[in-house]
């Protein structure tokens, strides 16, 4: 377990390499190998800024070496602060956050596993502290504790070696980091910005860094761990105390709290802290003047007073400085707190005043932090009273006395007040800062983007613009959820941080746009820097001829050093791209010799110091040496340092600690009010620095650091594209685009216009009822002003969102590239393919296929619209969609032996086929399924979900879902019906095999004219009532089927007219053989599944019993004894004709249609196999014809026609049978049936019932129906050729009669012989090749009916021969009479 938990911290002190001498040499800077860097631990360099700075190692002097030596430890030394810093933070969240102040330890504390599980123990030991614990008499405090710990104690002592390391490692940095501090503050003459910023920057980041480190040390329970460790040596080691053990003691125990011993360390060097706080004060002033900034145009390219002046010239050093506002935060804050005694300074009052106004916490390291008037009131506070007391005792002169006294009361009250003050002006004070800073910001972008030219002369003030912005925004995500307690009591208040502050945004977004602006322009910048420095190098060497330099005398080495710094400015070239690398070490050598210059004349010890050059170059009227080098200095990083000096001022990585407050941020400003979408690429932007937080002593901390950015990305992106998603589906919606589209019934039009007729003005109270419909113009409206705008608002802003998005660059974060076209695309059609499922259907049942159309295209609209906008084909991808959405397999009749299990089926078109299956096929639902043939529609007695069934299966809502899933749609559909037809099939054959020897009686009785036994074996026949329901399905299925081959081919006719007329034509000149072959086979059903063959039905059905192999030749002479038994059943009794649907009340009229596709398949599969048989039995040898194809296609129809007679005539006799004076209801029915069998079968004339019931029945009971029918009366005046047998009779020898003749036979007109002109209707196909209108035409008519069912019209019918044995055609050649008596009365 020790050994897991050593592993776990990722220490292991044994195979260390420091481990040997840390512990013996705590004074040697070798001891701090692990916590520098490659950079830092090999000198000669000079790294990008003075945080990072590593001196050249060429003394000059003896006194200018200890001075080297020095400041390269001031460096090193603030780059093991950072190490520790990171050390203490990861031990801090092992731990759990323990509060070692109130002995406050959590669960997850005592089971970490490094101190042992005994609370009572542990805490015990930590309070007694400084106390040996020898002598603590721990047995009586928990005997079994010790007893355990005596037996267990190895592996504890391992697991505390690294804590205890790492309190050395503090200690040792605590002495020498004091000593090189007290040596700068009494060596370095001066340390003001202006005059020596770089070793300025250098003392106080140390000085810093020292504080924050001991700070944060104080979340750790030292006292428990080094009493634990002692005690755990103690029992290892023979009663022999740890190494270090009194000098720990001593330094935790003056340490305690941290402040107290902070404030007592550095008091020696308090003076000089405020010596530097005075002198950054007027920055900070400024920097918290937000008027002045404006005003003045410390952050404008140009002058606010002199416009045309284009370069800001006005406060050049001032706007300098702006660009370490934050490290002169953290001095103030810092500086008093440790050095309480210079607020009694008289400028210190203000300069923290203005600082704590504006803090409520003070960052110590990532996201750890202390409140901060909380330790001022505690620590800072009891100084400063202290101060007054003794003040007012008089110790002090009298005079001074009474200042220091009036001074220090101010100072109480200031911190007394200060922090009600913070709490109610604090947030308010950083937000108008904010919105400068944006404004000022955005100004910058547009005026460097059109004038390129001066951002190079500018670029200090860009550098202090992003480091201001970064300022203000790390303060607002440092202060998020952070609570105060108030100065006058206990009570807890939050710091109220406006979460949705939209100013974020803008100040990331222009921090980007300006680091852009700046890599794009670098090579100006750099070319800038060069023609500075190459003026500054002549100015030098004037300087260096004055007067006051020549009579100071300086010595050969400062000699030297100046010389070699003219020497590196000149050999500088004149472009930045000539020799690149000459001019980095031109340049290092330069800023090496002036740092030198810096070293010798900053030291006491020096006998020229900076005061000297000053005066001696001041006179000339120009910038000083001092500052002509620095300046120097300053450009020169412009050239070779220009990128780290963006990520200095620029860098956000620090904004990894909070990113889930900047997740939370970002979703509630992005698309509220004021969010913009092109700031998300800043957002996004921000994680590609996240792993620049890794610490070098944490080996697994850029794993983790970038797991976190990669999930932070995947975080932003998710929102952006639910943004995305939302937009798109906002103006998706009823109340988007939607109600643009908005559009009334012609009732409710009607009745509008009605209403908004009588009304004189708008404000007229509605009547009830119509308070629903609006008025004309109500668009107009004002108060319909902000749908419009928010359309417009929507709009626009999806347009620039996909544009953003489209244009931004990659985002990587270690070896993740996330590029959000490819997000927005998959975002974009994932979006349509969600959206298309979730309107299939409504809240009730499935949507109509015509205003899923309308919905879609909608959408479409919108895709379209963003397509404009960005560089990428979305409808290719939505194509996609819908072809994944409706494919299903190949088309079953191009390849009709592919597996269907092979292929996904689309989970759209699935939806929509099952619904169709069930409700209209099938009828699951039992609402009353009827198909009307006059409307070629399916109607219901109740609604099928939310619609009736005419409003959803009708050819218009059939043709919408042709135009959705085009004909891998259709092609499922039809599958599903073909699957549920063939069941039917089946189970009609199973009906002609149960009921053979009752079929065959009949057949015999009516061949023998014996009613008693005909009757007799009608009722031997099991199960009618089922097998007449089987067929009536299959008869809906057909008509069905019919009516989405139609729709289909419509569609097809209006989309692709040339493919459209190509399979019309080319079904024309298909042959009919037998047996037919496949591939004439698969041209047959596609021709079939876009309406354009002969006979839709027969080649459906006959493809279903070839498919599926349920015809049973033998049975199939049974058929129509079948058929016509079920003119004995019951179901006439209920079935009522309609002449409003031109069907019967029960669905009867699908039976029809049923009987006429299966007996005409069924003779197509018999003879089909008997010639398959025939061809078997002659070994293939065909007997040789004239035309076999003829010979074929007159066998298969006269066959039909002998069955299809058959059947009317044995169905006539059982009508005709069954009619008495006592039973006459049921007569009608069947009569209007038969009559409607021989409309529908292109195989029987209308005449052909006539043959068998008297054509005054059927003329009778027309009239008895369509008598009162206007309709009908018009159509019978109407000189058409479907007129009545009688008219055509009556005419036969007209010339008009004779024309009509010639138009409705066009054999006769082309002048084929009369051995062919009996052929039927197939045959008709093969000889009109130039005749396809009329064909259609005709086709159309023989499915439409102008007068009534009552249509026999020679134009079609003319065709039919009456019977195989009677040979006549078109009407029946027995004379019939008119009758005038009016219809039967049937009572």
């Amino acid at each position: 377990m020790a050994r897991m938990n050593q592993q776990q911290y990722g220490y292991n002190l044994e195979t260390s390499p420091t481990h040997v001498h840390r512990s013996r040499d705590l004074d040697s800077m070798s001891r701090w190998t692990e916590y520098l860097s490659s950079e830092a631990a090999s000198p000669p360099s000079v790294t990008s800024s003075s945080k990072h700075v590593v001196f050249s190692m060429m003394p000059p002097s003896v006194g200018s070496f200890h001075k080297g030596r020095s400041m390269e430890c001031v460096f090193q030394l603030t780059q093991v602060a950072e190490g520790l810093l990171a050390k203490m933070h990861k031990f801090v969240q092992i731990l759990d956050h323990p509060d070692p102040t109130q002995f406050v330890f959590s669960d997850s504390f005592w089971k970490a596993g490094v101190l042992p599980d005994f609370p009572k123990f542990c805490v015990h030991l930590a309070k007694k502290f400084p106390e040996h614990p020898s002598s603590l008499q721990l047995e009586k405090v928990d005997k079994v504790a010790l007893e355990t710990l005596q037996e267990t104690s190895g592996s504890y002592l391992q697991n505390l070696e690294p804590w205890i390391e790492l309190l050395v490692d503090l200690m040792a940095f605590r002495e020498q980091a004091l000593r090189i501090i007290l040596d700068l503050s009494s060596t370095v003459i001066t340390l003001l910005p202006h005059q020596n910023s770089l070793i300025l920057h250098a003392f106080m980041d140390l000085f810093c860094a020292f504080v924050r480190a001991n700070l944060s040390s104080s979340k750790i329970p030292w006292k428990m761990i080094l009493q634990v460790y002692n005690l755990l040596h103690l029992l290892t080691k023979g009663g022999r105390d740890c190494e270090f053990y009194h000098r720990l003691v001593q330094f935790v125990d003056s340490y305690d709290p941290p402040l107290k011993g902070l404030q007592e360390d550095l008091n020696f060097v308090s003076p000089r802290v405020g010596e530097v706080l005075e002198a950054v004060g007027p920055i900070i002033f400024l920097s918290t003047d937000t008027k002045k900034l404006r005003n003045e145009g410390f952050l404008s390219p140009f002058h606010p007073r002199y416009p045309d002046i284009l370069t800001n010239s006005a406060h050049p050093m001032r706007a300098q400085d702006l660009a370490n506002v934050m490290a002169y935060q953290e001095w103030v804050l810092l500086g008093y707190l440790v050095c309480p005694s210079e607020l009694l300074r008289v400028t210190g009052i203000d300069i923290s005043m203005v600082a704590l106004k504006e803090n409520f916490i003070l960052p110590l390291f990532r996201d750890e932090y202390i409140l901060l008037h909380e330790e001022y009131q505690l620590y800072v506070l009891p100084r400063v009273s202290e101060s007054k007391r003794m003040a007012k005792s008089g110790r002090t002169k009298q005079k001074e006395a009474d200042l220091e006294y009036t001074v220090a009361k101010q100072v109480e009250k200031m911190i007394c007040d200060v922090h009600e003050q913070a709490l109610m002006t604090c947030d308010a004070i950083h937000h108008e800062r904010r919105v400068m800073l944006k404004q000022e910001i955005g100004r910058m972008v547009l005026f460097f983007t059109d004038q390129p030219s001066l951002l190079a002369p500018n670029i200090q003030m860009v550098f202090s613009a992003l480091a201001l912005s970064r300022y203000e925004i790390l303060w607002y995500f440092q202060h998020i959820g952070v609570s105060s307690l108030k100065s006058k009591g206990t009570r807890i208040t939050p710091i109220e941080i406006d979460a949705t502050d939209s100013t974020i945004g803008f100040l990331l977004d222009g921090m980007d746009r300006l680091c852009c602006l700046v890599r794009k322009y670098a090579t100006a910048i750099r070319a800038y820097a060069l023609s500075y420095l190459s003026s500054s190098a002549e100015r030098i060497r004037f300087l260096l001829g004055t007067p006051g330099m020549v009579a100071l005398d300086l010595d050969a080495t400062l000699r030297g050093l100046f010389q070699q710094v003219i020497q590196s400015l000149e050999s500088l070239p004149k472009t930045p791209g000539d020799n690149a690398q000459s001019v980095s070490s031109s340049l290092s050598e330069l800023r090496k010799s002036w740092l030198s210059v810096l070293m010798i004349i900053t030291s006491s010890r020096s006998s020229i110091n900076i005061r000297h050059l000053e005066k001696a170059t001041m006179s000339t009227g120009k910038e000083g040496l001092v500052s002509e080098g620095n300046a120097a200095y300053m450009w020169s990083r412009c050239i070779d340092e220009l990128e780290s000096q963006l990520s200095e001022h620029g860098s956000l990585h620090k904004l990894y600690f909070y990113h889930h407050h900047l997740t939370t941020v970002f979703r509630n400003t992005m698309f509220g009010p004021e969010g913009r979408p092109h700031h998300c690429c800043a957002w996004l932007g921000v994680a590609s620095s996240f792993p620049e937080c890794a610490s070098l002593t944490l080996s697994d901390e850029i794993t983790r650091i970038g797991r976190d950015a990669v999930l932070y990305v995947e975080s932003l992106i998710e929102s952006i594209m639910g943004g995305l998603e939302g937009l798109i589906n906002i103006l998706d919606s009823d109340g988007g685009f939607g109600s643009l589209e908005h559009q009334l019934f012609p009732e409710q039009a009607a009745i509008r216009m009605n209403y908004a007729s009588k009304l004189s003005n708008y404000a007229a109270k509605s009547p009830k009822g119509i308070t629903i419909l609006p008025l004309p113009g109500r668009e107009s409206f004002p108060e319909n002003n902000n749908s419009v705008k928010m359309l417009e608002a929507a709009t626009q802003r999806l347009t620039n969102l996909c544009s953003v998005l489209n244009e931004m660059e990659p985002i990587c974060v270690l070896n993740h590239v996330f590029v959000l076209r490819e997000y927005m695309r998959d975002t974009i059609l994932s979006n349509f393919r969600r959206r298309m499922l979730a309107i299939l259907k409504t809240d009730n049942d499935l949507q109509r296929p015509s205003v899923l159309e309308t919905l879609i295209h909608r959408h479409l609209r919108i895709i379209n619209l963003v397509e404009q906008h960005v560089s990428m084909d979305l409808t290719q991808g939505i194509r996609e969609i819908f072809l994944s959405e409706a494919f299903c397999g190949p088309l079953h009749y191009l390849k009709p032996s592919v597996k269907l299990a092979e292929y996904a089926t689309g989970s759209a078109v699935q939806i929509v086929c099952d619904w169709y299956i069930d409700n209209i096929i099938k009828d699951v639902n039992n609402v009353g399924i009827l198909f009307t043939p006059s409307h070629k529609c399916f109607k219901s007695a109740r609604p099928v979900g939310g619609y009736f069934a005419d409003s959803i299966a009708d050819l218009a809502e059939l043709k919408a879902f042709v135009r959705l899933f085009g004909g891998y749609g259709v092609d499922k559909l039809d599958r599903l019906m073909r699957e549920h037809t063939a069941a039917l099939l089946n189970c009609i054959d199973i009906a002609l095999q149960s009921n053979r020897e009752a079929l065959e009686a009949i057949s015999a009785s009516f061949h023998s004219c014996d009613p008693v036994e005909k009757e007799c074996s009608v009722k031997q026949i099991v199960d009618m009532e089922t097998v007449i329901g089987f067929c009536i399905q299959a008869g809906q299925a057909l008509a069905f089927s019919s009516l989405l081959a139609e729709a289909a081919g419509e569609v097809l006719d209006e989309n692709v007219p040339l493919l459209f007329s190509l399979m019309s034509g080319l079904t024309r000149h298909l042959p009919v053989e037998i047996p037919e072959k496949a591939e004439i086979g698969r041209l047959r059903a596609a021709a079939s599944s876009i309406n354009v063959s002969f006979d839709h039905d027969t080649d459906w059905v006959r493809s279903i019993l070839v498919a599926s192999g349920c015809a049973n030749v033998g049975a199939l002479s049974l058929l129509p004894y079948l058929f016509a038994s079920f003119m004995t059943s019951s179901i006439w009794s209920i079935t009522n004709f309609s002449i409003d649907t031109g069907g019967f009340s029960n669905n009867i009229h699908c039976l029809a249609r049923c009987i006429n596709a299966v007996i005409a398949a069924s003779e197509f599969v018999r003879l089909e196999r008997k010639e398959l048989q025939k061809q078997s039995l002659s070994n293939g040898h065909a007997s040789e014809t004239s035309d076999p194809e003829i010979q074929n296609l007159l066998s298969v129809e006269a066959s039909i026609k002998s069955v299809m007679q058959l059947y009317v005539k044995c169905a006539s006799s059982m009508i005709m049978d069954s009619w008495n004076e006592t039973s006459r209801s049921h007569l009608v029915p069947k009569l209007i049936f038969l009559d409607q069998l021989c409309k529908i079968s292109p195989y029987l004339p209308r005449s052909t019932i006539e043959v068998h019931i008297p054509y005054t029945i059927l003329r009778s009971i027309y009239r008895q129906y369509y008598g009162n029918s206007q309709v009908s009366q018009l159509a019978l005046l109407s000189p058409s050729p479907r007129q009545s047998p009688a008219v055509l009779l009556s005419h036969a020898s007209s010339p008009a009669a004779k024309l009509n003749n010639v138009d409705a036979n066009p054999e006769a007109f082309l002048g084929i012989s009369p051995a062919l002109r009996t052929s039927g209707p197939i045959h008709q196909q093969l000889i009109e090749p130039e005749n396809m209108d009329t064909r259609q035409n005709d086709n159309k008519q023989r499915n439409m009916r102008r007068s009534g069912p009552l249509e026999y019209s020679s134009s079609r019918k003319g065709k039919h021969p009456g019977g195989p044995a009677s040979g006549s055609r078109g009407v029946s050649p027995l004379p019939r009479m008119v009758s005038r008596s009016g219809p039967l009365s049937y009572k």
